[in-house]
């Protein structure tokens, strides 16, 4: 069984930035696109950013010029390196893969960013 997890989440002042890992386990035979999505209180989950096994990735708009996505595919990892840091992006942080031809989904880790 595949399994995600999250971690680099935490509490950081407005400006400030944190570093999100995600961990693939289990038995491997396909991945394909692995991203983030955040959900705040009272909000749906929504897309941050994902990769395409090619490299290719998506942003949405809201973290286009401070968020990056990577990818280490020798250890299965995702990365997501979030820059200038606002109070708008506190949520919870889940990490999402297309494995084994599966939806698979992160437990999520918690981001607050205090103003």
């Amino acid at each position: 069984q595949v399994h995600l997890v999250e971690s680099g989440g935490g509490l950081v002042q407005a400006g400030g930035f944190l570093r999100l890992s995600c961990a693939v386990s289990g038995t491997i035979y396909s991945i394909n696109t692995m991203g983030w999505y955040r959900q705040a209180p009272g909000k749906q989950r929504e897309l941050v950013a994902s990769i395409r096994s090619g490299g290719a990735t998506e942003y949405a708009g809201s973290v286009k010029e401070r968020f990056t996505i990577s990818r280490d595919y020798a250890d299965n990892t995702v990365f997501l390196q979030m820059n200038s840091l606002n109070p708008e992006d506190t949520g919870t942080y889940y990490c999402y893969g297309f494995i084994n031809w599966r939806d698979i989904w992160g437990r999520g880790t918690q981001v607050t960013v205090s103003s």
